[in-house]
Order: structure tokens, then C-alpha cells, then sequence
């Protein structure tokens, strides 16, 4: 199998072409094509099992055992559902691991103020809320000035108040940092609200693409947020009407 990863000189942030990735003998990944533009939000909807994962997985190069050819910048970064945070290092110490050399603590403490944490640098991750500790991860992946952002399913874990605000912050820094973002999300609301283009992933393939050109901020009372809600919930299986009843 050949896996060809490299940063793209020009053009778009991330090209897949002809992707494929199987596990015993079945294709999770089936001969996949994506563009992603430099800076652009992009959102990936999909059933549990369909690849979201995967492919955020190998365009964040956990997962080379493809074939296929995928495009993506070296600087990338990815925050996860879990924050995986070292219960041994306080915040400021986990969001420079993994750094190359020897990073000042200044670094760090930039990103945390930049989430909302520059208050916490000194704690320990056991004393962090989910929503803080979500952030510092958030923190970990932005001290690495990613042209690549990669969130796969960060919210997923937050209670409605604090997804809400986490929702909001990851907004901000995007439009703030102006990097090209992949969010992995089973949630419609939250694909519509962020981003430029939602895609819906079926059969290892990208089956629909819906382009968001709603105004920011977006507002979930909008009549075009719910059709275009109605709209991808019905790509998803979901029978709206009944729903509704």
C-alpha cells in the first residue's frame, strides 16, 4: 500500500485523491476525494462507522497504512473528544508536549490566554473543568500554529452550556488564526453554525456536499439555518417531519 503525506506547495490546504484504507479486507475508506481551501471551515457529518474518524486520523498522520495519495500542511494539529491531558504535568507543561526542542513557557501561556486558561497555566489538569480541560487541549494543538486544524468530535463530551461556549471560542480563534479546519461532529446544529461547507460522509465516500452561505453570527431561529438543518438531517436518514411531530 503507499501512503504519500506531504505539505501542498500551492492550491488547497488538503487534496485527497483516490483515498482507500481497509480493515480486514473491507474498505472504511473507499476511493475518497476532498478538497479543503486555505482557511476555509469545513464540517464532516456522517453515521458512526462511516470514516470520519479514520480519515481525520490519517490526514493528522496517525494512520499511514493507505493507499491513495493524501496532501496536507506539515503544521497541522488536532484536538480530540478526550483532552488527554498528562495528570502529571501541570496545564501549561501539557499544552507544550510533544514540541520540538526546548519551548519557553511563554509560548504556552500565550495559547492558554488565548482559550481563556491564562489563569490555570499553574494547575493541575485534575482541578480543570470538562470545558477548561477541553481548552487547554485546544491550546496544545494552536501553540502549534497550525495551517491545519483537525477536531474530531471536541465538543462531544460538554454539557449544552459550556458546548455552547466552546462552540463560540472555536469560531473566534478560527476567524482570529484564519486556518483551514476539518471538525469531525455528529451534530447538524453545530456543522451549519461553524462552518463554510458540511459534508456528509456514506459508504467511505464524501456523498454530499452543502455549501453554508449564511452571514456570521449565525443564529439557530434563522429560517435558512433550519432549512438547511432539515436539509442535511434528511442526507443523514433522519425523517425531519416525524421528528417534528
Amino acid at each position: 500500500m503507499a501512503t504519500d503525506v506531504h505539505r501542498p506547495v500551492t492550491g488547497p490546504a488538503v487534496r485527497v485523491e483516490g483515498l482507500t484504507r481497509s480493515f480486514d479486507g473491507r474498505a472504511v475508506i473507499d476511493d475518497l476525494r476532498l478538497d479543503i481551501a486555505p482557511g476555509e471551515f469545513v464540517a464532516l457529518l456522517g453515521r458512526s462507522g462511516c470514516g470520519k474518524s479514520t480519515l481525520l486520523r490519517i490526514l493528522a498522520g496517525l494512520d499511514r497504512d493507505i493507499e491513495g495519495t493524501a496532501l496536507v500542511p506539515r503544521r497541522r494539529a488536532v484536538a480530540f473528544q478526550a483532552p488527554r491531558l498528562m495528570p502529571w504535568k501541570k496545564v501549561w507543561r501539557n499544552v507544550l508536549l510533544g514540541l520540538p526542542g526546548r519551548p519557553e513557557r511563554a509560548r504556552a501561556e500565550r495559547a492558554l490566554e488565548e482559550v481563556g486558561l491564562g489563569h490555570r497555566v499553574d494547575v493541575w489538569p485534575r482541578t480543570l473543568s470538562g470545558g477548561e480541560a477541553q481548552r487547554a487541549a485546544l491550546a496544545r494543538a494552536l501553540v502549534r500554529e497550525p495551517d491545519l486544524l483537525l477536531l474530531d468530535e471536541p465538543f462531544g463530551a460538554l454539557d449544552a452550556l459550556t458546548r455552547i461556549r466552546a462552540q463560540r471560542l472555536v469560531g473566534e480563534l478560527w476567524q482570529r488564526r484564519g486556518c483551514a479546519v476539518l471538525l469531525v461532529t455528529h451534530d447538524v446544529e453545530e456543522a451549519v453554525l461553524l462552518a463554510d461547507r458540511v459534508l456528509v460522509m456514506d459508504g467511505g465516500r464524501i456523498a454530499h456536499e452543502q455549501p453554508v452561505g449564511l452571514d456570521r453570527p449565525r443564529e439557530i431561529t434563522d429560517p435558512r439555518f433550519a432549512a438547511l438543518r432539515a436539509r442535511l438531517l434528511e442526507r443523514l436518514g433522519v425523517d425531519t417531519a416525524a421528528a417534528a411531530a
